[in-house]
């Protein structure tokens, strides 16, 4: 992985900026009778919406009022720019101002038709006032405004921007609040909600728990995921262009008890994003703190866990160090934002391996090793579960390894031993996850060890008998479809990376089961719908194999609805599909969360 990093000296930046920005004015002016704010969504109330961010997400600590505020941290070249643009009146003054907090953060506008201006502070521990003024040209009826911090200095924090001046076309009020919520039916992992329609709103946002979880344009829908037996208390609030509303009046509603699933925990979303953040390195994609991943990423994976030597078992969690990743937060602050995301809903886990971190388990000593070290991970961190992401020869198969059913290779024989113990003593809330390459699985189809296809690389199918072991305890399979070689599919014709038939065609040989080797007497079972999320590269940057949103939604409409199908024929239809998983967290930040507003914008 590139580690390289060419941080640029902040003091000479600053400099060479300041010379280029027109003088900084404090002026400011009455607000007339017939002046407005022109802002949408200043206060983040309504999470980014309104706003174009290269970077950033809402928290709601610290904020300056309100249940929110817009939190951003420069990396590399990016100084994590929010923006948005707004309708003004030609020749009228507009007086810009907002909150801050941070250093170097910047408050300005764009596009004035006069002069462009701007203001900020060096440093604002605590929340200060910027303001600016600026008239608008004969001609101009749309002004940009923004904020932005400076380049590796620390996530800074924006709240209650507004734009006062002679309103433009479009501006108005947030709808009123919601009433007559009720639910509507009740399972033991859903509820079905209700509510009136409010003049003006243009969507509603949905809460459980104090949580915002789905957004809908009707007025009814259902939140899935839900654990059996368990009491949730559900708002919802209206949304348009100008803003959110208050919420509703709650209403609470109890699961009924269930069976469960078997594989992991039921309050999973019922289509979940997952995502790997670099946690114990640095590269091209730049440091993202554990809190400042957006609420998008339902489980994220801490990449990576990794052996002290290849085969002792010994598995450390080093933290990345403050040198290699500048801004990096403490012990503290990173335990403090894993419990944060729990009680978000979201599963953080400990990957272990990834290409740096080859672990063979070849004796029972290095298993129980492995065991014991993993176990005081989840343990110091208070982690949900773990994810195996074992690469290169962790997972090879002895030549006369033939039955993927009955395996007899020591380093698969005691890492199925070591995660079903880890299951055992963690119990039904474990949440387990794997992440091999599809020339670990899917090649499986075609060659199998080595025994009985005479040479062929030893480790083609090698994770099948991990997962057909611990498919009664497996959360997600979350095959890495990139990185890869052309595989065969079940039609008998080679598919390559870079197109939505690829991903067709390796999910539905994971959902209809196929035989190992040729051999029709030893099938692979199916996996169950929701223990599969399709694993795709976040950018071109994050490895071979990259597909388009557009390829992203193909892939999504063949599998879950079956259509924009392509050339490979599926065996089913599964809406029941958990979702994706790409590599990584960072690098969709450093694209601009290409793939997660993919995610957003197909699953709502």
């Amino acid at each position: 992985m590139d580690r390289a990093r060419r941080p640029r000296s902040v003091l000479a930046a600053l400099t060479a900026a300041l010379l280029a920005v027109p003088a900084l004015t404090a002026l400011s002016s009455p607000a007339g009778a017939a002046d407005a704010d022109v802002a949408v969504n200043g206060g983040f109330e309504s999470g980014l919406t309104g706003w174009t961010c290269t970077a950033g997400t809402t928290v709601d600590s610290p904020v300056h009022s309100g249940r929110s505020a817009l939190q951003a941290t420069p990396a590399g070249s990016d100084n994590a720019q929010c923006a948005q643009t707004v309708t003004v009146q030609p020749d009228a003054q507009y007086t810009l101002s907002g909150y801050v907090r941070g250093s170097y953060v910047y408050l300005g506008a764009n596009g004035t038709g006069t002069t462009d201006v701007s203001s900020w502070t060096q440093s604002a521990p605590d929340w200060q006032k910027l303001t600016t003024t600026f008239r608008t040209g004969p001609a101009t009826t749309k002004v940009t405004i923004y904020t932005h911090g400076w380049y590796g200095t620390g996530a800074y924090q924006a709240d209650d921007i507004t734009l006062v001046g002679p309103g433009g076309s479009g501006t108005g009020q947030p709808p009123a609040a919601p009433t007559g919520l009720k639910a509507t039916s009740v399972t033991s992992s859903s509820v079905g909600l209700s509510w009136s329609a409010v003049t003006g709103a243009t969507s509603y946002a949905l809460y459980r728990d104090g949580t915002r979880v789905q957004s809908v344009t009707g007025t009814s829908a259902t939140v899935s995921g839900l654990a059996a037996s368990t009491a949730y208390s559900f708002q919802v609030s209206a949304v348009n262009a100008a803003g959110e509303s208050a919420r509703s009046a709650a209403v609470t509603a109890t699961t009924s008890a269930g069976t469960g699933t078997g594989g992991g925990p039921s309050d999973l979303p019922a289509h979940a994003l997952v995502g790997y953040l670099h946690a114990s390195f640095a590269n091209g994609a730049g440091y993202t703190r554990l809190a400042d991943v957006p609420d998008s990423w339902d489980v994220i994976d801490l990449a990576f866990g990794e052996p002290t030597s290849v085969t002792s078992g010994d598995i450390r969690f080093n933290r990345c160090p403050v040198t290699e990743c500048p801004g990096v937060e403490s012990d503290a602050d990173f335990k403090a934002a894993i419990k944060a995301k729990q009680a978000a809903g979201k599963k953080v886990l400990i990957s272990i391996g990834g290409q740096n971190g080859q672990v063979q388990l070849t004796t029972t000593a290095a298993r129980d090793a492995f065991v014991t070290s993993v176990s005081k991970i989840i343990d110091t961190w208070g982690l949900d579960g773990l994810d195996v992401d074992f690469e290169g020869h962790s997972l090879s198969l002895n030549a006369n390894d033939t039955d993927f059913k009955n395996p007899t290779t020591p380093v698969v024989v005691n890492l199925i031993s070591a995660l079903k113990t880890l299951k055992a003593k963690y119990g039904a809330k474990f949440v387990l996850t794997m992440a091999p390459e599809t020339f670990f699985v899917q090649n499986g189809y075609q060659f199998y060890g080595t025994g009985k296809w005479g040479g062929q690389d030893p480790r083609c199918g090698a994770y099948l008998p991990v997962i057909h072991a611990l498919r009664d305890d497996l959360t997600l399979l979350h095959v890495q479809d990139y990185n890869s070689g052309p595989i065969m599919g079940l039609d008998n014709q080679y598919h390559s990376m870079g197109g939505a038939d690829f991903h067709i065609a390796m999910t539905d040989m994971l959902l209809t089961g196929f035989p190992v080797a040729g051999d029709p007497n030893n099938v692979f079972p199916p996996l169950r719908p929701d223990q599969v999320a399709i694993g795709m590269p976040a950018s071109t940057n994050a490895g071979n194999g990259y597909v388009s949103p557009a390829e992203v939604t193909k892939t999504l409409d063949c599998l879950t609805k079956k259509t924009s199908c392509g050339s490979y024929a599926t065996h089913g239809t599964w809406p029941a599909l958990r979702g994706l998983m790409t590599w990584s967290i960072n690098w969709d930040r450093f694209a601009n969360g290409e793939f997660q507003k993919t995610f957003d914008g197909y699953f709502g």
